[in-house]
């Protein structure tokens, strides 16, 4: 048996110690086209996934599309449900919707909700309440829960509530209605369906919304002509974006202006599923355009607008979960202008975006078994 020299010895151990200082797991290093890298680490799996806050404490809300509320210590990775959710009605893509908290959580408790309900007749429609959360220990629940919104009118089917949740900076709530796979009623003046609505806090309605000649319920209209909207979030200018899907194709990405039409179902940068064209949004210029459009889609759900110290090179730049593209895509934006600059493949279908109190980014996937993950670099 040869034996190797003591020079050969010494260079193999130190390849041997190289190679265990800078390996990684596959599965926890995502790189990005653009040539950045991110690592991440798992906090568990869940059912169906759909929306995630942080607390004050650095715990997390996690909600469950079949109607759990799950407070989560990422500490020691468990997990508490938290009693006094309202009843959903599960099906399609709905069920137990996103969750924010009041931006005066600290001093009032206040959390939010959006979800499916069922009517009488049996159709459903979007709802968003608000409550009081307790995080005790023993058993954390929800308090006085109320109802200050629900869409109009309930209609058949199980498909695009959309129910994303924000506060602007001015302390106003926002929410998106989707079009409920109806189309038309997108651009109707009695039917709350394919809208942004802007709220106050407690449900009443701002007397400053841009709508005020258009009947009662379009009072509550901050924009109009939209889809299915699963992201919104306002930069450091105040200025709003949203996403949505497009129908076969044109996903869109939209700075979101009080008083404008998003032009759905009149115009798309996609297709009808049956392959029937709808016309370009090129062709009516009257329609607000989106920003960025997508062909083939991404499937967009989830968004930030990053202000975090861990990634300051990002600052300002949104980031959104892909479902069909099973990826997290990066967005530039300057002013008004936005532009897709890097895209990382995660291999899952990503549902939810959040950024951490370290800044951190934070990923909820899809599904069943749906991985809840912190991206660092």
């Amino acid at each position: 048996m040869q034996l190797l020299s003591l020079k050969s010895c010494l260079s193999l151990f130190l390849a041997l110690l190289y190679c265990n200082a800078c390996a990684e797991p596959a599965s926890s290093r995502i790189e990005g086209n653009a040539g950045s890298c991110l690592q991440s680490e798992s906090f568990g799996t869940f059912n169906e996934p759909w929306a995630m806050a942080f607390l004050p404490d650095g715990d997390l809300l996690v909600t469950e599309k079949g109607g759990t509320l799950l407070l989560v210590k990422p500490d020691d990775r468990s997990r508490v449900p938290v009693q006094g959710v309202p009843e959903v009605a599960y099906g399609g893509q709905g069920g137990l919707g996103d969750i924010i908290l009041h931006p005066q959580y600290k001093d009032n408790d206040w959390i939010y909700l959006s979800y499916a309900e069922q009517g009488a007749s049996g159709k459903r429609g979007a709802v968003v309440a608000r409550a009081r959360f307790r995080p005790a220990l023993a058993g954390p629940k929800l308090e006085n829960l109320e109802v200050i919104w629900r869409q109009e009118p309930k209609v058949s089917g199980n498909g695009h509530y959309s129910y994303r949740l924000a506060f602007s900076p001015d302390g106003h709530l926002f929410i998106t209605s989707g079009d409920r796979q109806k189309q038309t009623p997108a651009q109707s003046w009695r039917e709350s369906l394919g809208k942004v609505i802007r709220l106050n806090a407690d449900g009443s309605v701002p007397p400053d919304n841009p709508f005020q000649d258009k009947g009662e319920l379009a009072k509550t209209f901050w924009s109009l002509g939209h889809r299915n909207l699963l992201g919104i979030a306002f930069d450091k200018q105040g200025q709003l974006w949203t996403h949505e899907m497009g129908p076969r194709n044109g996903d869109e990405f939209n700075l979101t202006i009080g008083g404008d039409n998003y032009g759905w179902p009149i115009v798309s940068w996609g297709d009808h599923y049956s392959g029937l064209p709808i016309p370009d949004h090129d062709t009516r210029p009257e329609f607000n355009a989106p920003e960025i459009y997508w062909v083939p889609t991404v499937a967009p759900s989830g968004l930030i607008l990053y202000s975090g110290s861990l990634f300051p090179e990002w600052q300002g730049n949104a980031f959104i979960g892909g479902l069909r593209s099973q990826s997290l895509i990066r967005i530039r934006i300057e002013g008004k202008q936005a532009e897709e600059v890097e895209r990382f493949s995660m291999e899952k279908r990503i549902r939810e975006v959040e950024q951490g109190p370290d800044g951190s980014i934070w990923v909820l996937e899809d599904t069943q078994g749906g991985r809840l993950l912190r991206l660092s670099k």
